[in-house]
């Protein structure tokens, strides 16, 4: 029986994070509905977000264009407000989930899927007939038609497609540019059954004013997200690798990046991307692994359901050569390995100023994983600084725009983290740092030849070399074994 269509007038936003607030606020702001609720848990390390949001201030530290404004806008007209009562979602036509799905322990392909898993029973105890309900979170090809399904299912004793819409609609955000990305970026809507996928298509046309609506399976949402970060962390990995390279060779990264990106013509494409100190944020780290995980589960569910039609076939989950490993696992190893590439730079780089790791002071300029940003998830200065103070060295930390992360103290003063350093490591490209003064910041190290890596080539080499610096630099072979001033 096909599900009665019910018009959307109030919707329901589930994580209050990067992705939730900005879609929260574009729904309220679009004037297609009468109201939308952001549900956000009163938990000790976000409830705090609840008071913020209601009073129209954005939580979200970075430099982010057009969303304080909107949500300023839009609390105070009375079309958003926050709560963390769940049990307003059965006054809801719509309700959406942005809710992190990472991996304890990538080895194993076993996502935590446990913050989501609760969000979703949270709201099915309080569904209604009729509402439509969406995925945001990147989850693992077969999870909203599966699992997804069988806990709202089974929370609410109503039937998805019958009694519920459900679809996916991967979320396609970055810090920094929330509002334009959801704005402008084409949307990838699939649902469970084309019911769904109407449904949610019309849900985000109201926010959308460049971008299309692609249309799809549910499943093939699912695989087009994590196909699309696995692509992006195998570019990244590809210029991280080649960037390895010029500095055995002894050139510079930067000037071949340059040639090869100049080559344009009709059928020819050079994206190339730039290397750096690591690969944060909440996706790349962990999407190819769930389109890994992908493949195994529904590969194995696809041989079980036609087990007579493949009783000829050799049954392997993937026709691959077992002995190759995959393309996208390889680019996360080489990615992960760009922290530990920083660690070896900062040790030449002592080495080079005629010291020792051991009872250095080491500052690191940039906590999180994005310029001009405060989000800090799976920042590469953490494994950065883990080597170094293993080794016995002191690791102050700057960042300008995050205040605390976990038992790490963050200053943002910079004269304060770099008084008195041996080496000044820059991880994040925060616009702050590429004003730096090789003259200043040599009077407040104090040292005759302190040593400056730049993990993003964010400064002059030259300039730094002769003020006296030992200069390292991710992908400058042409100035790592620079003569000493």
């Amino acid at each position: 029986m096909r599900m009665a269509k019910r018009p959307v007038r109030r919707v329901g936003v589930v994580g209050m994070g990067y992705v939730g607030i900005p879609s929260a606020v574009l729904f309220a702001a679009s004037g297609a509905f009468s109201e939308v609720i952001g549900l956000q848990r009163d938990s000790p390390s976000s409830g705090y977000k609840i008071a913020m949001l209601n009073r129209g201030e954005n939580p979200l530290k970075g430099v982010e264009p057009d969303l304080g404004e909107l949500l300023a806008k839009v609390v105070a007209a009375g079309t958003f407000r926050c709560s963390p009562d769940f049990s307003l979602v059965s006054g809801l036509d719509a309700v959406t989930l942005a809710i992190q799905t990472p991996f304890r322990n990538p080895a194993d392909l076993v996502p935590d899927f446990t913050p989501l898993h609760e969000g979703l029973a949270s709201v099915g105890e309080h569904l209604s007939k009729g509402t439509l309900v969406v995925i945001e979170s990147t989850v693992t090809p077969g999870t909203t038609g599966g699992t997804a399904r069988k806990i709202l299912e089974k929370a609410s004793g109503l039937v998805a497609g019958r009694d519920f819409a459900l679809a996916h609609a991967p979320e396609r955000v970055m810090a920094g540019r929330l509002i334009r990305n959801i704005r402008e970026h084409d949307r990838v809507v699939g649902g469970i059954d084309s019911a769904s996928t109407e449904r949610a298509a019309e849900l985000y046309r109201t926010v959308l004013t460049k971008g299309r609506i692609l249309p799809m399976t549910v499943v093939a949402a699912e695989v087009e997200k994590t196909a699309e970060n696995a692509l992006r962390d195998l570019q990244i990995a590809a210029a991280n690798q080649l960037a390895l390279y010029c500095e055995a060779m002894g050139v510079n990264f930067y000037d071949v990046r340059a040639g090869v990106a100049s080559l344009k013509e009709e059928g020819v494409t050079r994206g190339i991307l730039y290397p750096g100190a690591g690969v944060g944020g909440h996706c790349l780290p962990k999407d190819s692994y769930h389109l890994e995980r992908g493949v195994k589960e529904l590969g194995k569910k696809l041989r079980n359901e036609h087990k007579k039609e493949l009783r000829n076939e050799l049954g392997k989950e993937l026709n691959f050569q077992n002995d190759i490993s995959s393309l996208f696992l390889l680019a996360r190893q080489i990615n992960d390995f760009m922290p530990k590439h920083m660690y070896r730079l900062t040790l030449d780089g002592l080495g080079r100023a005629g010291k020792e790791v051991k009872n250095s002071r080491v500052a690191v300029l940039g906590w999180a994983f994005l310029q001009n940003s405060d989000d800090t998830r799976n920042t590469p200065s953490e494994p950065y600084r883990k080597l170094l103070k293993r080794d016995g060295a002191d690791v102050p930390v700057h960042d300008p725009y995050v205040d605390q992360y976990r038992n790490i103290q963050i200053s943002h003063k910079l004269k304060e983290v770099v008084f008195g350093a041996d080496v000044i490591a820059i991880l994040t490209p925060h616009k702050q740092y590429r004003r730096l003064v090789p003259a200043k910041l040599k009077v407040w190290t104090g040292k005759e030849r302190p040593v400056i890596v730049d993990g993003r080539n964010v400064v002059d080499p030259d300039a730094f070399i002769r003020e006296g610096f030992v200069y390292k630099g991710i992908g400058r072979g042409d100035r790592n074994l620079h003569p000493l001033a």
